[in-house]
């Protein structure tokens, strides 16, 4: 099983000391190169009078945005320290047991504008930038990471085991499903939340990231490994209603509803 997550907007303010990011040891060594092309072009648009609106943020983010000047030298974390958010909250690293977080070192990476892809366990910055975004020379930051990423992800699915797609739509714009090899597409599984109030239901979105991380956690807890969409089904139903869909078109990925009813 591989869970694929997006980052949070908002990131933990960073500590004081610490040591800075060595991009060179970061997991999936073949994205260091375009890694290294968004970090000197997200310095140098940060630098700009124009940042803000560059990067597309209000000034009451002024400082995340300065926070990009230092990314070099600035003290690093391992991701599931460094995002924080609705998701990350439900998911809670700090309180997974220890066979949890073992096993959530190996099956679940975030996707990131800026380093593409991360195990929980990369030390990284703190930093500010969206996928939705672009950049100078680079433009379109999902097109930049689409040369190499999704081969990555590919890669790290191997031969057998679901893919858990958490991502929001333009970290999935990043590696879309349908740019997998036919084997991995037909394991993906896009997780929707959905809210039913009197047998009317309704696509939620604060909801779905706080669902969508518990999902994370209970399957981590659970020691699941489904190898084929029903399973995963299977799975999640044991904790929530669970509504499976078959791909739209070939390429396309599963749909799994998670239904909160209430």
């Amino acid at each position: 099983m591989l869970v694929l997550l997006p980052p949070s907007e908002s990131k933990a303010v960073p500590p004081k000391r610490g040591t800075a990011v060595a991009v060179d040891q970061l997991s999936f060594p073949e994205l260091t190169d375009l890694r290294k092309q968004v970090l000197e072009a997200l310095t140098e648009v940060s630098a700009r009078p124009d940042a803000l609106e560059r990067l597309g943020v209000g000034a009451s983010l002024a400082d995340e945005v300065a926070r990009n000047l230092t990314l070099h030298t600035a003290p690093a974390r391992p991701a599931h320290q460094v995002y924080t958010g609705v998701l990350y909250d439900a998911l809670d690293w700090a309180t997974l047991s220890t066979e949890a977080r073992r096993r959530g070192n190996k099956r679940v990476l975030v996707i990131s504008a800026l380093w593409g892809a991360l195990r929980p366990g990369d030390k990284v910055p703190s930093y500010r930038l969206s996928m939705d975004g672009e950049l100078p020379t680079l433009g379109p930051l999902a097109r930049h990471w689409r040369s190499e990423l999704p081969g990555v992800l590919a890669a790290a699915a191997g031969k057998r085991g679901v893919i858990v797609d958490c991502r929001s739509g333009p970290y999935v714009a990043a590696a879309p499903v349908s740019s997998f090899p036919t084997d991995v597409a037909a394991r993906t599984v896009a997780v929707r939340v959905l809210r039913e109030t009197d047998g009317r239901r309704s696509v939620v979105s604060h909801l779905a990231k706080h669902t969508r991380g518990e999902v994370t956690r209970y399957l981590l807890e659970q020691d699941a490994d489904p190898r084929s969409a029903p399973e995963l089904q299977e799975v999640v139903g044991g904790r929530w209603p669970a509504e499976l869909t078959e791909p739209a078109r070939p390429g396309a990925p599963w749909t799994l509803d998670v239904i909160l009813r209430g």
